[in-house]
């Protein structure tokens, strides 16, 4: 156990498998089977499913034969019930967890009796029962604070609180845990083991919280550390966080190496690469990409990471009404986890959706309950995204100085998180005062006569379909220009490009 915490995996790894043969040799079936168990539950841990679960059904095999009981009866059951959970097979877990439990009970296992915990709680968030399930993640870590349970158990309990708290979008939990795992990893800076997860769940909140340099920074030392042998199959995570921070800050070619990277690593690399594509003008790829990933999406939990990229693509594509029932099931889902960080991405997505219909009275009272939440949350760039579509919510209904106030406020924070990509319709003529903005008429990027035409038709509000009656071509060339339109001014979005438009004079 000692040469696993430092990193010797595959050292550990042949010296439980010794142990393992010396009992038997030894005739002690239950300390061959603790052995078993304990190897088997590395390799499955470092993703070797096949080969892991082989070891954990040796030992099941072995306390069979003997017939004694004992706790390492109950530690075996946790693969099989995670097992059950990975079926979507939630109800028989918690029935296998609680098993469990009675067996911790019998012996009084502390260690058995935590991760059994953690299992039903697990379990039950899977069935819906979300408070209950929550509770018996607090009692887990309640024990982990309690002590006396070893180095693997509670780096385990530690790492997987903070991603069934990262499944149901409970922000406050997975940053006090993530924390929490932090200052742990750090009094033993020999650990190995669970430090490379925490660093990737410490780039994820900060990222959140704006501090992409910091985010950065851990996601790069999180992929040495899962990268280093044998690889942990959480590498591919460290990876995709870096691309996305790559992305948010215009390094396209970056954040693409940093996708595919992802990708070979065993991490999907959407609806990440989905969101490149568009930022790189490529909006009929982003759109037949993210359209794939959401009808694969089998849960809400996996429903609610791709839908708002969705409504954003669907938007820059001029699918309105696809992204309109992307955004109603998105608030459902938000409804039914009632999570603050889905409210708010339900309440962006409503608000732009309003916005490309033509309804800016409706969007401001959306965006205006997004924009506060994002602020609670201290998510300062969703915040700055929202009050981009505030202002021009506010220019449709003539509001001019409020709009200003917006556009400028927003500009601000886009330029010290250093977002290329959002800032690209406003520099350098949008850092100025409002009357300095409206002098800055004319720069078009290079935009054909017809994409000119395209591009005041697009911030009127209309969709690609009325765009193309009202200008006799089909709704394929309209895509088509509006594809070229947002490549020439280096946007991501329909609602960037009428910012940029309105900001440059161009309507």
């Amino acid at each position: 156990m000692a040469a696993y915490l430092v990193g010797r995996a595959d050292e550990s790894v042949e010296i439980l498998g010794r142990a393992h043969q010396e009992y038997l040799a030894s005739d002690d079936p239950v300390g061959a089977a603790r052995c078993a168990f304990w190897l088997g539950f590395q390799l499955l841990m470092r993703g070797e499913s096949a080969r892991g679960g082989g070891w954990v059904a040796r030992a099941e095999h072995l306390l069979e034969d003997c017939g004694r009981d004992c706790e390492e009866r109950g530690f075996v059951l946790l693969p099989r019930g995670l097992r059950l959970l990975s079926r979507g097979k939630p109800e028989a877990a918690e029935e296998t967890f609680t098993e469990a439990v009675r067996v911790a009970e019998r012996f009084a296992s502390r260690e058995l009796m935590a991760l059994s915990r953690l299992g039903r709680g697990q379990a039950l968030i899977r069935s819906g029962a979300i408070d209950d399930g929550v509770a018996l993640l607090d009692e887990a870590m309640a024990a982990v604070d309690a002590g006396g349970l070893g180095p693997v158990v509670v780096g385990t309990i530690y790492c997987a609180v903070i991603e069934t708290c990262h499944e149901i979008f409970d922000l406050g939990r997975a940053k006090e845990w993530t924390a929490a795992l932090g200052d742990w990893c750090a009094s033993q800076p020999d650990l190995v083991p669970f430090r490379g997860d925490c660093l990737v769940r410490r780039s994820e909140i900060l990222r959140l919280q704006g501090d992409w340099p910091r985010a950065l920074e851990e996601a790069r030392r999180a992929g040495r550390l899962l990268t280093r042998p044998p690889a942990d199959a959480g590498a591919g995570a460290a990876f995709y966080e870096q691309a996305e921070l790559h992305r948010l800050r215009g390094q396209l070619e970056a954040s693409e190496k940093a996708y595919r990277e992802a990708s070979g690593r065993g991490r999907a690399p959407q609806p990440g690469l989905a969101l490149l594509r568009l930022a790189q003008g490529r909006v009929d790829d982003a759109a037949a990409a993210i359209r794939r990933v959401v009808e694969e999406a089998a849960t809400p939990s996996e429903q609610a990471r791709v839908l708002p990229a969705f409504v954003e693509i669907a938007l820059a594509a001029g699918y309105v009404d696809a992204a309109g029932e992307a955004a109603d099931t998105l608030s459902r889902i938000a409804g039914e986890l009632d999570a603050p960080l889905l409210h708010a991405r339900a309440a962006s997505a409503r608000g732009a959706i309003h916005l490309e219909e033509g309804d800016a009275r409706a969007a401001l009272s959306e965006l205006r309950a997004a924009r506060t939440t994002w602020e609670t949350l201290g998510a300062p760039y969703e915040a700055a995204r929202v009050q981009l579509l505030l202002a021009r919510a506010c220019r449709e209904l003539g509001d001019e100085d409020t709009a200003d106030m917006e556009l400028e406020a927003a500009v601000r924070t886009l330029e010290r998180l250093g977002a290329e990509p959002d800032l690209a319709g406003f520099a350098p003529a949008g850092r100025e005062s409002g009357a300095g903005r409206r002098s800055a008429a004319g720069d078009d990027r290079g935009l054909t006569p017809r994409e000119l035409e395209v591009l005041r038709h697009l911030a009127s509000g209309a969709t690609n379909r009325a765009i193309g009656e009202e200008l006799s071509i089909s709704e394929r060339t309209v895509e088509r220009h509006v594809s070229h339109i947002f490549r020439k001014l280096r946007v991501p979005s329909r609602s960037a490009a009428t910012a940029y438009a309105y900001e440059h004079g161009l309507v």
